[in-house]
This record gives C-alpha cells, sequence and structure tokens, in this order.
C-alpha cells in the first residue's frame, strides 16, 4: 500500500507540474505573438485558442478513454506545443508571416490541441490512478492558474523556451518511468445502475453548475485585475481555493462543502460591491468547488473519466463568454 501511494504521489506531482507548465506555455505563446496586433485579431485567435483548448475536450476525452497506450497522447501534447512555438517563431520573425492571419490561428489551433490533450491525459491518469481522490483531484487542477498567471505577467521567450524544455524533459522523463504502470492502471468497471436518462440529467446538472462557476469566477476576478502584482494574486488565490476545496470536501462530506460553499458565495456575489475584501474570498470559495464537481462527474461516469473531464472543460467557455458579452 505504500508502494502504491507513492506511485500516486509522484504522478499528482508531475501532472500537477506540466499541468502549470503547459498553461504558461500557452499564454506565454499567445502573448508574445499577438501582442503586436489590434483587438479584432487578438479577439478572433484567442477565442480560436479556448474553442480548441476547452470545446474539443470531450472528444480528446473520449479517445484518452479509449487509448490503449494513453502516454503517447501526452507525447502528442508535447509535439502539438512544440510546433505551436516554433510557428509563433518563424512568424514573428519572419516579415511576410508576420501579418498572415492562417499563422496566427495555426498557432492557436495547435496550441489548443495540445492543451486539450494534456488536460484530459491528466485528468483521467489522476482520477484513475488515485481512485478518484477529491483531495489530489484538486492538487491537479490548481496548478494550472498560477501558470497562467505567471505566464501572462512575465512572459518572454526565455521564459517560454525554459517551459517547453522543462515540460518535454519531465514528460518523457515520466513516460520511460511509468509508462508501463500508466497502461496497467487505466482499466475501470463502466458505467452505474442508474440508467443512462439520470446519467445524462445529472451530467447536465454539473455541467451547469460549472458554467455558473465560470462566469461568477470571471466576474470576481475582473473585479480585482488592475495590475500585474494582482494578477499573481488572483492566480495563487484560485490555485488555494482548488486545493483546499478537496480537503474541506474529504473533511466534512461533499454535501456540507457545496452547500457551504453554495451560501457564502451567494453572500459574497451579494457584497462584492465593497472590493477586494469581498472579492479575494469570493474568488477563493468559488473555486473550492472545481475538485467537487470533477469528483462527481467522474463517480456519474465511472470508467469515462477523460469524458468526465472533457465534458466539464467545455462547460467553462459558455460561463467565460457570458461575462465577456
Amino acid at each position: 500500500m505504500e508502494e502504491a501511494q507513492r506511485h500516486e504521489m509522484k504522478l499528482v506531482g508531475t501532472a500537477s507540474a506540466m499541468h502549470f507548465l503547459v498553461d504558461g506555455v500557452c499564454i506565454c505563446c499567445l502573448y508574445l505573438l499577438l501582442s503586436p496586433f489590434e483587438l479584432p485579431e487578438l479577439v478572433g485567435v484567442v477565442l480560436t485558442y479556448n474553442v480548441m483548448a476547452f470545446l474539443t475536450q470531450p472528444l480528446t476525452g473520449i479517445v484518452a478513454d479509449r487509448a490503449r497506450q494513453p502516454h503517447l497522447l501526452l507525447l502528442a501534447s508535447n509535439a502539438l506545443l512544440a510546433a505551436a512555438v516554433l510557428l509563433a517563431v518563424v512568424t514573428v520573425m519572419t516579415s511576410r508571416l508576420h501579418t498572415s492571419s492562417i499563422c496566427l490561428y495555426g498557432v492557436a489551433i495547435l496550441l489548443g490541441m495540445g492543451n486539450s490533450l494534456f488536460h484530459v491525459w491528466g485528468g483521467r491518469q489522476v482520477a484513475v490512478r488515485t481512485v478518484n481522490d477529491i483531495r489530489l483531484l484538486g492538487v491537479f487542477v490548481s496548478t494550472g492558474a498560477v501558470g497562467l498567471a505567471v505566464g501572462f505577467v512575465f512572459y518572454s521567450w526565455l521564459l517560454l523556451c525554459v517551459q517547453l524544455l522543462t515540460l518535454s524533459v519531465v514528460s518523457i522523463a515520466y513516460v520511460c518511468r511509468d509508462g508501463a504502470l500508466a497502461r496497467a492502471a487505466l482499466r475501470t468497471e463502466k458505467g452505474l445502475s442508474i440508467g443512462l436518462p439520470l446519467v445524462c440529467l445529472l451530467m447536465i446538472v454539473l455541467m451547469a453548475a460549472v458554467m455558473m462557476r465560470s462566469m461568477v469566477s470571471e466576474e470576481f476576478s475582473s473585479g480585482l485585475v488592475n495590475g500585474n502584482a494582482m494578477v499573481l494574486v488572483v492566480g495563487l488565490v484560485a490555485m488555494l481555493g482548488k486545493v483546499a476545496g478537496g480537503w474541506i470536501a474529504r473533511w466534512i462530506g461533499v454535501a456540507k462543502s457545496l452547500a457551504l460553499i453554495l451560501v457564502a458565495v451567494l453572500v459574497c456575489w451579494l457584497f462584492r460591491g465593497i472590493g477586494m475584501g469581498v472579492l479575494l474570498p469570493g474568488l477563493f470559495i468559488i473555486n473550492c468547488s472545481m475538485p467537487i464537481t470533477l469528483y462527481l462527474a467522474n463517480v456519474v461516469l465511472k470508467g469515462r473519466e477523460g469524458l468526465a473531464f472533457g465534458l466539464l472543460a467545455a462547460a467553462l467557455i459558455p460561463g467565460y463568454l457570458m461575462t465577456q458579452l
């Protein structure tokens, strides 16, 4: 048992570090590429990236659930991200391509697909290998928020190269060391005995909850972000909320945790006009719900954890778009 737990912790630590690096590479590359362009071009490319990164995750999740060699998804993700960075470098260095929309959107598509493959790979690996441990789910999903913040604030070609190189080294080392264990672990019993209609209904409820969380979280964070220091604070608070949510749910139970989160978020929403003293706690609390919804989705779609992760990720986009529009 102790040996199995060590393997679990190594997996979660490695996947969480890669999550930080993947999100950092994506945001860093986008900002380096798009900084010279005007708003209309920015909006189109960023929207393309978000569609490819999030709305494709249900499809890549199905692939992850069926994959006999899941480590190939991780390597494919790395290859797509590397191709995106290479195309971004060529686009910036070559004046003719620098004004080409095709190249801008090509980078966005490659980044989005690499991001999508990594997230469903990591989400499924952690869920299955830890037997859906809600605490460790929270740890895995948390680090991306800080990766985004660091990439946004410190974006540079040096940081991008360091992140991509580190990600490649860590990924290859993981595959060489842990690939056999990963292949052996990813066969689980499928489905609940509650019937397909109820499964669909429960997933719709969970996706609606994620969509609302995305909208509320965006409202809280947009009221806070007014400088690079605050961007880092927001990323850190979001990360801590996701980690804490899993431990709180394990301590007092999922139902009580959801009830407390709902009440606390409602209070913070009603008094959000007060400012940082309410917005920061609100952002922390709303992020506490992330590992809980993921845990419940894995219970409902047992044996299809890749699809469960992908469906919840896709539900983030409608909430985000509603706040932007």
